[in-house]
């Protein structure tokens, strides 16, 4: 796993992002009303879209943001699909990377080194890795009995849902749960989590040792 650098301080002007997406866009949306409000120190410099026609190209383009659409041919490399995804992202300056709901495996250019996020519907280590997103993570998680959930941010490496953890939040699992219920419930817990972690990431307060992320008390 590789090092990943103590976050600068970022004050003034607000944290530049960039979020890649590959479904409906609510976490982007809820990025962006967040912002709109003055809850989050952050401009949203470019949305990267692993699909064409999703609901959150829709949601970007509402909100004039620059989309970029970088879909995976089956005969393209790994590499080269990951230029075609951090190409802009740098060419918009972006300060960090937020992975929020997006589907694709990609590889973290050295410079973008511990400075992707992403958000994952359930409580990492379990029901995670490739395949388990959407709809299949809430099912799998009523099968098995669990009597919690949750979401989990953390910084992403060069394979699904490893990285070091930033946050987790919780929540139950009721006796009547369907998967629809269940992910209503997590995805109010991801629109706390997420944006709490960029603004740790913004002001400096996260430091990776090894798979830990210690949160550092305000400057």
């Amino acid at each position: 796993m590789a090092d990943f650098p103590r976050n600068l301080p970022i004050t003034s002007p607000p944290i530049r992002l960039a979020v890649c997406v590959s479904g409906g866009g609510l976490s982007l949306q809820n990025l962006i009303d967040l912002i709109r409000a003055g809850k989050l120190n952050a401009t949203i410099s470019q949305v990267i879209a692993s699909r064409p026609r999703i609901g959150a190209i829709a949601r970007a383009e509402a909100a004039q943001i620059p989309v970029v659409l970088a879909t995976r041919g089956k005969s393209q490399s790994l590499a080269t699909f990951s230029a075609s995804v951090f190409d802009p992202i740098r060419q918009a300056k972006a300060d960090l990377v937020v992975l929020a709901g997006f589907l694709s495996l990609v590889e973290i250019p050295p410079d973008y080194t511990g400075r992707v996020i992403n958000i994952h519907p359930s409580l990492i280590p379990a029901f995670c890795g490739k395949g388990f997103h959407g709809r299949s993570v809430h099912q799998a998680v009523i099968e098995a009995g669990a009597k919690v959930s949750g979401c989990t941010v953390h910084f992403a490496d060069m394979t699904y849902d490893t990285g070091p953890i930033i946050l987790q939040q919780t929540v139950p699992v009721l006796n009547d749960d369907t998967p629809e219920r269940l992910a209503a419930r997590v995805f109010e817990a991801e629109c706390q989590a997420l944006p709490e972690a960029i603004a740790l990431y913004a002001s400096g307060r996260l430091q990776v040792e090894g798979r830990r992320v210690r949160i550092l008390d305000p400057i």
